[in-house]
């Protein structure tokens, strides 16, 4: 039988891995971004230069610039919404960390009472019934 701290943990595992995948995807989304940044100078270079490249008017430069500034602005925004997925994600993380680490608590001292019971071959709820001895300090 698995306990809640091992499901927990496993959990918490699934989690992180989720987030990394999250992350890398964001960096994809902003390599992307940058890159396509990077063909809007280098239209916008070639058009104010006057003299468009071999093979290229004005014409099909600037609709080269339209469709790559529209690109942008698309991955723009799957990268806003990327970010805010990579920080409910990271949240998550940290709150089924935390649970986690509690049911831990939880399994070690239930562990350690259960040691405890065996070393002194009374359980606690016996313990709890017998006489307590008196207070010596009183004299």
């Amino acid at each position: 039988m698995t306990s809640r701290s091992d499901k927990l943990g496993r959990m918490v595992s699934l989690v992180k891995l989720q987030l990394r995948l999250s992350e890398w995807q964001l960096a994809q989304l902003r390599q992307q971004e940058r890159s396509l940044q990077d063909e809007q100078e280098w239209l916008v270079g070639a058009l104010n230069d006057g003299r468009p490249p071999a093979g290229s008017s004005s014409e099909s430069i600037a609709r080269r610039l339209n469709r790559t500034s529209a690109g942008a602005r698309a991955v723009q925004v799957q990268a806003a919404q990327q970010l805010d997925q990579v920080r409910t994600e990271s949240r998550r993380v940290k709150q089924l960390e935390e649970v986690a680490k509690a049911a831990l608590a939880d399994k070690l001292r239930d562990a350690e009472k259960r040691s405890l019971e065996e070393m002194t071959g009374i359980s606690p709820a016996v313990h709890a019934w017998m006489p307590r001895p008196a207070n010596r300090d009183k004299i």
